[in-house]
């Protein structure tokens, strides 16, 4: 067995050891740990949203700042 294959059967190991112990040392119930998760879930994808957004926003300020120094430099120019 090659070292990638090692690394990669260390890490679904853990992951499968991971799940194990937190579904046995889960303080709620399953229908209540799940409900948590999914609220968790909806939040970071919202905040992602958000992030995002806010950076197109950014992005399409700066791009008509450039587009309009550009055009005052062409029109410049020109004359």
């Amino acid at each position: 067995m090659d070292s990638v294959s090692k690394i990669a059967l260390g890490f679904i190991v853990g992951i499968a050891f991971g799940t194990l112990l937190g579904v046995l040392t889960a303080p709620h119930k399953g229908t209540i740990t799940r409900r948590k998760i999914v609220r968790a879930g909806t939040d970071i994808v919202d905040d992602v949203r958000d992030k995002l957004d806010d950076s197109i926003d950014e992005v399409k300020d700066l791009y008509k700042s450039t587009k309009k120094e550009a055009e005052d430099l062409v029109g410049k120019i020109k004359k």
